[in-house]
């Protein structure tokens, strides 16, 4: 039997040729399309890790916190007392004030008054200069003299009642100002509040207990 020759239809051809170039097409356009998604992804990625790094420093950083003023190491030159009709009491010694800085930036502080009372009644003072605690460190100011005295109480009825026991009690208050300097272009006003509470034991001539808040 002759073989018959196998014949296509008219266009079968060409519509195999057109569907190979829509399906080149379509890849191509399916990779651009991909592309797209991988570069919106890298932008949204970036951009979260921007704002993750931004609120990190935000909250490290650029957080300013209020420095802290203590009275450490009093050491007595002198410590006179009378319990006799009139009560009195003359001090002398020296001690250390330390300004501790937990800021990302050095804090320069003005001239600060350190006032020492008694039942209320202020029986001395000193003046700390200006300076600067460095950053995260402290600023330890050593051998300040202070020297109080009773005869400036309008009373001394409780003084007596203590000395006779043995103890003298003393507080201590001051205000320090000042500003953290951030990124050498920033600076910031922090205050700090001292408060101390001074317990000497008069006998020993020493302190017997030593609290600053």
């Amino acid at each position: 039997m002759a073989e018959k020759n196998q014949e296509f239809p008219i266009g079968q051809s060409s519509s195999y040729t057109r569907f190979d170039q829509e399906s080149g097409n379509l890849t191509a356009e399916e990779l651009k399309r991909k592309k797209r998604i991988k570069l919106a992804i890298y932008i949204v990625a970036f951009i979260i890790f921007q704002v993750i790094v931004i609120t990190a420093f935000g909250l490290t950083v650029m957080k300013v916190k209020s420095p802290k003023l203590r009275l450490d190491n009093i050491q007595f030159q002198t410590l006179d007392t009378a319990t006799a009709n009139s009560p009195s009491f003359d001090v002398r010694f020296t001690t250390q004030v330390r300004v501790k800085n937990t800021n990302f930036g050095p804090y320069k502080f003005d001239a600060t008054t350190l006032n020492f009372t008694y039942g209320g009644a202020t029986v001395g003072q000193v003046v700390i200069p200006k300076g600067k605690a460095g950053l995260k460190s402290t600023k330890k100011i050593n051998d300040v003299v202070v020297s109080l005295s009773s005869t400036q109480l309008p009373s001394t009825a409780d003084l007596g009642s203590e000395l006779t026991a043995g103890t003298l009690t003393l507080s201590s208050a001051a205000k320090m100002t000042g500003k953290v300097e951030l990124m050498l272009i920033m600076k910031k006003k922090k205050s700090t509040n001292m408060n101390c509470i001074i317990i000497i034991d008069v006998g020993s001539k020493t302190v017997r207990n030593l609290q600053c808040k």
